[in-house]
């Protein structure tokens, strides 16, 4: 099993990705609201932190926000796949700002259901 984590930068494509998913067999994911370091220095009320005036303005134009996907895949060539379905959604991921993917083998999963 593996767990395949998604930090997506550009929110408008999280529907798109959520469907593909589904239609490649993915059961489950859970979406967070998450948010980066350079964001949180850049729009935070406090201004007390020193950013360097060119790198302050360059991350002055990023989004504050963005979406962590998490899900666990039962094999690797799901992982794969689920990759893929993104890369095909977002497009050229190599272009500044897009987000990133990474994956992690996993022990085990316990349910946390209540058995009566």
């Amino acid at each position: 099993m593996y767990a395949l984590f998604i930090v997506l930068n550009e929110t408008d494509y999280l529907d798109e990705i959520l469907a593909r998913f589904v239609d490649i067999g993915v059961r489950g994911a859970t979406i967070l609201d998450s948010q980066g370091m350079a964001s949180a220095i850049v729009h935070n009320e406090n201004k007390n932190v020193p950013l360097f005036g060119s790198l302050k303005t360059f991350l002055d134009g990023a989004r504050p926000y963005n979406k962590t996907i998490f899900t666990v895949l039962e094999s690797e060539e799901l992982v794969e796949r689920a990759v893929e379905a993104v890369k095909d959604v977002l497009g050229d991921l190599s272009r500044p700002g897009a987000g990133f993917m990474f994956s992690v083998p996993i022990g085990r999963v316990y349910s946390l259901t209540k058995t009566e």
